[in-house]
């Protein structure tokens, strides 16, 4: 059970990664754009869903608090 604040920020940090994955491949998301969400986390004006999703996975790799 996710139940410390460090814990559901890890969750929505890597919801948000597999959202991203789906939209790359040509899915929607119901409540809008998830790269927009990325692009205005991670500061990057990459239009590419694709390459989005590599950068943001870098930035997960450093931003992302260490878990148990």
């Amino acid at each position: 059970m996710i139940d410390t604040p460090e814990g559901i920020n890890a969750f929505q940090l890597l919801s948000i990664k597999y959202a991203l994955k789906l939209e790359a491949i040509g899915l929607k998301h119901s409540r809008g754009s998830v790269a927009k969400l990325v692009r205005e986390m991670i500061g990057t004006k990459t239009r590419d869903k694709r390459e989005l999703l590599g950068e943001y996975e870098s930035w997960l790799a450093v931003n992302l608090p260490a878990t148990r």
